[in-house]
């Protein structure tokens, strides 16, 4: 997103519907993806995102500034993790897999139906040739392409993000801690990297990927 500003190559109306799209991201879609974790987490046997008050939409329980800055700018960004405890659950490793794999696949389901809204709307669009109609696609288009982006995003093997609760269901207890125990310089590195632009290949590789492959499914039901 901020590339695309510095070059030129979105227009004014296309910047302010992406922010339009950030901003219902960053108050919807991240409070899905962690009621998501919490709710799995809890379904599993662990009380603590409910104490923790995280069993919930609101986004002022869930949102992280600078995560939500990140998604308005990059397309890329995190909100407050949901705090989880492995001892809690029957399968640790299992279950810890579970629980990180859903507010990803919150990210995915929730992009999914933008594109079903989008494509609905491009044949709104085909027919009348409305200017509204054009804009209300980009907005749910736009809606998808970041929760794809925060799908794969978070999928990354780097604490704090999801990916890194994964390892915990691959990598030996003590590798795993050790891991962990270098979490925040792990999460200045990854700020660093995302700002210098080293992951935007391979993050746009595997993301473009994802949102193809929705788009399509999406677009089926359009095709008959």
């Amino acid at each position: 997103m901020l590339s695309s500003l510095l070059n030129g190559s979105m227009d004014f109306t296309s910047v302010i519907i992406y922010i339009l799209s950030s901003l219902i991201v960053v108050f919807l879609t991240l409070p899905i993806h962690e009621f998501a974790h919490g709710y799995a987490a809890v379904k599993l046997g662990d009380p603590t995102p409910r104490y923790q008050g995280r069993l919930s939409l609101n986004p002022f329980a869930h949102i992280d500034y600078v995560g939500a800055l990140c998604i308005i700018l990059f397309g890329f960004g995190w909100a407050k993790p949901v705090q989880v405890n492995s001892y809690n659950f029957k399968n640790p490793k299992r279950d810890m897999a579970i629980t990180a794999l859903a507010g990803p696949l919150s990210n995915v389901v929730v992009a999914f139906l933008g594109l079903l809204l989008a494509n609905g709307v491009a044949l709104i669009y085909n027919a009348t040739g409305a200017v509204i109609a054009f804009y209300i696609f980009y907005f749910f288009y736009y809606i998808a392409q970041i929760n794809v982006s925060l799908a794969v995003f978070n999928l990354i093997p780097i604490p704090p993000l999801d990916g890194s609760r994964l390892l915990s269901a691959l990598l030996p207890n003590k590798y795993y801690y050790t891991l962990m125990r270098y979490e925040r310089y792990f999460f200045i590195v990854l700020l660093v990297l995302l700002w210098v632009g080293v992951l935007d290949v391979p993050l746009s590789f595997l993301s473009g990927g994802l949102m193809s492959g929705l788009n399509f499914l999406a677009g089926l039901p359009f095709r008959f």
